[in-house]
């Protein structure tokens, strides 16, 4: 029997994300979340319109998104109640979050160069998506007091860095969901995934078929800095 209830979020289930991003001073900025969602190569990511990673984005039109395994829930959890802002946000502020300029070494994690970003990427993710901000919209617009407190930002990834433990065999460019085994969010806790439960009917399509304009957007990408250096 189905009970009507109002909690207080809707947080279902949806992989850890964490977003490098570059500051003013030019360090950098990591930040831990875990509403987005991927179609082909794009990415809707929802934030706090008045946090320091969307202050980045905003600015430098850029980030990368490393999606951490569950071998770096302790790690992920060594940045929750953090924030890159200073002075710490009056809503943060309540939350009890304190300023951390140093956020991949209070997480642990090591920074690297990306190919196409200024943002780096987190070594130890082994998935890192270097991605360019494309289009940024008000969420909950229509509340007058919501409006302007949180913003969707839909990125484009032109390269993707994988550990190679987590491909295919036999298969280059596909990742083994067998392997890959992501960090999941699903009420504020930290999950992982099971084994899988049954072969799925949507898996006969070829996953190539799903392949969109912006992979060969993303080639050309490559082709101009090589051509810069």
């Amino acid at each position: 029997m189905h009970t009507t209830i109002e909690p207080g979020i809707l947080y279902f289930g949806t992989p850890v994300v964490l977003i490098s991003t570059v500051n003013e001073d030019g360090s950098f900025n990591l930040a831990p979340m875990s509403s987005a969602f991927w179609l082909g190569w794009r990415c809707m990511l929802g934030l706090a319109a008045g946090s320091k990673t969307p202050q980045n984005m905003r600015r430098s039109r850029e980030c990368v998104l490393n999606l951490p395994s569950v071998d770096l829930v302790a790690a992920v959890d060594r940045l929750a109640l953090t924030t890159g802002s200073d002075p710490v946000p009056p809503m943060k502020q309540r939350g009890g979050y304190r300023h951390e300029a140093d956020k991949f070494g209070a997480a642990g994690l090591t920074a690297v160069r990306s190919e196409t970003v200024a943002a780096p990427r987190v070594a130890e993710c082994p998935v890192q998506l270097e991605a360019r901000v494309e289009a940024m919209h008000g969420i909950a617009d229509d509340d007058a007091v919501l409006k302007g407190h949180i913003q969707c930002f839909e990125v484009r990834v032109q390269r993707v860095h994988v550990d190679g433990s987590i491909l295919m065999e036999g298969a280059r460019d596909r990742i083994d969901p067998d392997k890959w085994r992501p960090l999941i969010m699903s009420f504020q806790q930290f999950y992982g995934l099971g084994s899988r439960l049954q072969d799925s009917r949507l898996a006969t399509i070829p996953e190539a078929a799903y392949r969109t304009p912006d992979i060969a957007r993303a080639r050309c990408t490559a082709g101009l800095e090589a051509a810069a250096s």
